[in-house]
């Protein structure tokens, strides 16, 4: 099954209103996939079916940086671009806490390919564009 959109799991929303997530102690990584995920608002945690095994990346993905910061109301997490070297092919990416949950999942859109470096960028931490906003 194809990539269908980006999606904030249901399983990080319950686990947000449980205070089961820690963004500013916890570790969250990123895992690339290929357009034979299955990944969607269900997916609970991190799983290896469709994920990316091009040279230059490694099952689970990488850890990421987050900055978390509230403003007017507003908190947001984002997230410092993440890079791999090699020649890699991913239709999209799943961010989740180690040990933990699924927080949202990552359409590009169509495949993504690299020669020497794939790069996920990010946009900018603010209350209007970071990855995951609460109001």
């Amino acid at each position: 099954m194809a990539f269908t959109g980006n999606f904030t799991c249901d399983s990080f929303k319950t686990a947000l209103l449980n205070g089961d997530v820690d963004f500013s102690g916890g570790a969250f990584k990123i895992a690339l996939y290929t357009n034979s995920a299955s990944l969607n608002a269900d997916t609970s945690a991190y799983t290896t079916a469709g994920e990316v095994v091009d040279a230059g990346y490694t099952a689970g993905g990488s850890v990421l940086t987050s900055s978390v910061a509230a403003l007017s109301g507003v908190s947001f997490v984002s997230f410092e671009d993440i890079s791999w070297s090699g020649a890699i092919t991913a239709r999209g990416a799943l961010i989740y806490e180690v040990g933990g949950t699924a927080v949202c999942v990552l359409d590009f859109g169509a495949d993504k390919t690299s020669v020497l470096t794939f790069t996920v960028q990010f946009p900018p931490a603010t209350s209007s564009t970071a990855i995951i906003r609460v109001s």
